[in-house]
């Protein structure tokens, strides 16, 4: 019943034309709204989809390069941690990138598939529309001008059965080249489709691909710390480094601890920040364990007595890290020992550090509340594997976090 309802439209359409120019110049806009600019433009798309689809690989980090790159820095430690982070923070940046590519191509897959879905409906209809107008042809026996002139009963009879002629065969010309202008633009759909498919693909296997990057150069820097660390000879150098490290982030939040309290200086007495001795928010979403705790312990791999400033909390890669307490963030910085870390500043000379985040949601100066999700878990900096280190100051001096959180 469709096929025939359509046929029957086609028809009048057909008939339409043999009363009026106006009638079969709407007939021709009621059966094809694909143009050569309409085909002009699916090409170009076509085009740029092809591009996207080969930019794709050069996207992709090459990890052989990235090692032999990376392999001069080891002789110093310190170099090689902080060049590695800051590919790795790359390598993060460019999978959170190809994700939200695989939302976005994902919708535009959708939508392309609808546009196809048209085209091929109005591809049908132009088929029976040409149909129609070719039986048309066929029915008026497409009289030749000299049977036309014998037949006619005047000169102006003549004009007439002449001018009806040339309007059938013009209508005739014009549904085919309509016709051909379809069927071209359906194709190039097709074909877009088909590219924005094998976008969306490539770009999850690319995503898998940077993933496992990724975890490879994290593994790596595991055992070359470890191997660093552990190998005899290194021994004396490897405790300075140690001491100077912690030695060097002592003074960096001392200062900052100093620009802070200048800074206060200056705010009027009604805005300074105050501490009201509320028991501290548990910094993380979820953890494994505690694998290393607050004061003298004995390093794992240097078998020497050293302060541990914070107690480490094991925890997959990606977890929330939350601001333990209502403050404003004093730092949301890099360094090669802490990594990405964040310092906040809670009033009263109290402050909290997180360190080795895999990324940060925070920056300086910005005002957080208790629970406020302002990084995540990773293993940057001086770090053999994802944890958090978190740390607890009160007037210049590291204290227990114990002494505020709930075990």
């Amino acid at each position: 019943m469709v096929r025939k309802g359509r046929w029957i439209t086609c028809l009048a359409l057909v008939l339409a034309l043999l009363f009026s120019d106006a009638a079969l110049a709407a007939a021709s806009a009621a059966t094809s709204s694909i143009t050569s600019e309409s085909i002009k433009e699916k090409e170009k798309q076509v085009s740029e989809a092809k591009k996207e689809k080969k930019d794709l690989q050069n996207g992709l980090t090459d990890l052989q390069k990235l090692k032999k790159s990376l392999e001069a820095q080891k002789a110093d430690l310190s170099n090689y941690v902080k060049e590695l982070d800051a590919n790795l923070a790359r390598i993060e940046q460019n999978i959170t990138e190809l994700e939200g590519k695989i939302a976005g191509k994902e919708d535009e897959i959708s939508q392309k598939e609808l546009e196809l879905e048209r085209a091929l409906e109005q591809e049908e209809f132009q088929k029976e529309s040409v149909a129609a107008s070719i039986r048309l042809i066929y029915e008026s026996g497409n009289p030749s001008m000299v049977d036309l002139m014998l037949k006619a009963k005047s000169f102006a009879d003549f004009l007439n059965k002449a001018d009806y002629v040339e309007r059938v065969l013009s209508y005739g010309y014009q549904m085919w080249e309509n016709y051909e202008n379809i069927r071209m633009y359906v194709e190039l759909c097709k074909e877009e489709l088909e590219l924005e498919k094998d976008i969306l693909n490539e770009t999850k296997a690319n995503v898998k691909q940077e993933q496992q990057t990724l975890e490879e150069l994290v593994e790596q820097k595991r055992q070359d710390i470890i191997s660093y660390e552990a190998d005899i000879r290194n021994k004396d150098k490897v405790i300075k480094e140690y001491e100077a490290e912690i030695k060097a982030q002592e003074e960096e939040i001392k200062l900052l601890e100093a620009a802070i309290a200048e800074e206060k200086k200056k705010l009027l007495e009604s805005q300074k920040l105050t501490y009201d001795g509320g028991m501290f928010k548990f910094p993380l979403a979820t953890y494994t364990r505690i694998s290393d705790e607050y004061g003298m312990r004995l390093h794992p791999i240097l078998k020497v007595q050293q302060f541990h400033n914070g107690v480490d909390f094991a925890s997959p890669k990606g977890t929330a890290i939350y601001a333990a307490y209502d403050g404003k963030v004093a730092a949301a910085a890099y360094s090669s020992s802490m990594g990405n870390y964040v310092m906040i500043d809670h009033g009263d000379g109290l402050f909290t550090i997180y360190m080795h985040a895999s990324v940060l949601y925070v920056k300086k100066n910005q005002v957080v509340v208790k629970g406020e999700k302002i990084a995540a878990v990773g293993s940057t900096g001086r770090s053999t594997g994802n944890h958090l280190h978190f740390s607890v100051r009160l007037n210049g001096e590291y204290v227990s976090p114990w002494n505020y959180l709930k075990k």
